[in-house]
């Protein structure tokens, strides 16, 4: 039987990654569609997908398939056709990657979840059959030409602060499931107006058009393909761009260019800076926004305390990691009160 999973380190697929001499292609894809038995088609993807060296993070749940993959320029056809051949896939929108460097996923993981994207709505009377209308970027651009249409961002605090569109309204929420009752609460006033959501590839401001729908909004729309659809097409086509800074991204790259803004600023000095770091500790880990002075200054940590830890000899290092549980580390407004008060907390 065929292995289903991986079973070398990742420093060392890693290290493979970076010694191949082919261009990669990293893509985003979704569909919301049902499948009756995730396990299976999980193991059935799999396998298409590992002989055709395919890396990346998939999830598949009974509503449907998450994706962020890198494959091997030669074998993107190949890739393309297998997904085509999956009966609800056919002729699925496949978001290729706007600032790519061909080094965003180094392993091929399918996990099985309970949904693809974590809403946490348990009204059975939810549909994602009733969603909101697609808009293209130059529909988009229209639109929001409109000063009574509501643009709304569907993102973490994180995304939006290194870049959204003008005027976009932020759901000052880390999590998608906290979002969409918080931008319902929000818009409750406006349920007439024109309201377009949007996140980073589609799936989740697909999702929200729906809830809000359900919510008894009436003019929902969500934009197509995401952020990434949209920077492809505007730069295809030649029309105004209205995203400024960057789009954040969940894979090694943490980022793609959208416009030369710089709308963000360092976490440490205030400089302005949009480039997203893990703190080097790895009993921290800390996701934060950092300049390069800071970088070399605090060699990648978020705090000299950070910084003297990964000093410390390895066993001396890993003795005072046992026992961190670092769950979802970011920083966000309450972290920044926090480093001001006392920097030496910061990593601690």
């Amino acid at each position: 039987m065929p292995i289903l999973h991986n079973r070398v380190s990742q420093a060392e697929l890693k290290q493979r990654l970076y010694a191949e001499t082919e261009k990669r292609v990293t893509v985003s894809f979704y569909a919301y569609l049902p499948i009756a038995a995730p396990h299976v088609f999980r193991d059935e993807l799999y396998k298409a997908l590992n002989e055709l060296k395919v890396f990346g993070r998939i999830y598949v749940a009974e509503e449907g398939i998450n994706a962020q993959a890198s494959i091997p320029e030669s074998n993107f056809e190949a890739f393309r056709n297998h997904l085509y051949s999956i009966p609800g896939l056919n002729n699925l929108r496949i978001n290729v990657a706007v600032d790519d460097d061909g080094k965003s996923f180094w392993v091929l993981k399918i996990k099985v979840r309970d949904k693809i994207v974590a809403d946490g709505i348990n009204d059975p009377g939810f549909s994602m059959e009733n969603k909101g209308k697609y808009v293209s970027a130059e529909e988009f651009n229209r639109m929001t030409e409109d000063p009574d249409t509501i643009v709304v961002d569907m993102r973490n605090h994180y995304e939006f602060e290194v870049g959204h569109f003008q005027g976009a309204i932020e759901v000052p929420s880390d999590t998608f499931r906290e979002q969409l009752p918080m931008a319902a609460d929000m818009l409750e006033e406006q349920k007439e107006k024109n309201i377009i959501m949007y996140c980073t590839g589609g799936i989740r401001c697909e999702k929200a058009s729906a809830y809000m729908l359900h919510r008894g909004f009436k003019n929902v729309f969500h934009l197509e393909g995401g952020i990434i659809h949209y920077a492809n097409n505007v730069k295809q086509k030649g029309l105004p761009n209205k995203f400024r800074g960057k789009n954040f991204v969940f894979d090694d790259r943490l980022g793609e260019r959208i416009s030369e803004d710089i709308i963000a600023q360092c976490h440490q000095c205030g400089k302005p800076a949009d480039t997203h770091t893990n703190c080097q500790n790895q009993g921290c880990h800390l996701l934060f926004i950092q300049c390069e002075a800071c970088k070399q200054s605090y060699q990648g940590c978020c705090s000299e305390t950070c910084k003297d830890i990964i000093n410390l000899p390895e066993e001396e290092q890993k003795n005072l990691r046992k026992g961190i549980s670092k769950g979802h580390m970011v920083f966000n407004k309450s972290r920044r009160r926090k480093m001001q008060k006392d920097p030496s907390e910061s990593g601690s």
